[in-house]
């Protein structure tokens, strides 16, 4: 289905309108207020749950290779993944993943 410019740009509009007032209804309404402790727990949680959404599709069905499972995404993911459980830390999580990932692509 073909859309036309301008309705291509009502729809970039309405979607950017209706993120900001998801991230309003949480930053502007409620922003300066103590939220109890139950909420932020549960909201520490967001991110372990949102990465592996993100992330799973692009190794799994990669665009890329038309939606079939190669080795250099699945051991980047897997590198990652240790690296992650094994520091801690995102910052060297994303590192490995990427560098493994630039390896495996240039060697494959």
């Amino acid at each position: 289905m073909m859309y036309s410019q301008p309705t291509i740009w009502l729809i970039i509009a309405l979607l950017g309108l209706g993120t900001y007032l998801i991230r309003f209804s949480f930053l502007g309404l409620i922003g300066d207020r103590e939220m109890p402790e139950w909420f932020l727990r549960h909201l520490r949680y967001v991110a372990v749950g949102v990465m592996p959404a993100i992330v799973a599709p692009l190794v799994v069905w990669p665009e890329a290779t038309g939606g079939v499972l190669d080795a250099p995404r699945l051991i980047a993911a897997i590198a990652a993944f240790a690296v992650g459980i094994w520091t801690r830390s995102v910052i060297w999580s994303v590192l490995v993943g990427f560098g493994t990932l630039f390896a495996g692509l240039y060697l494959f």
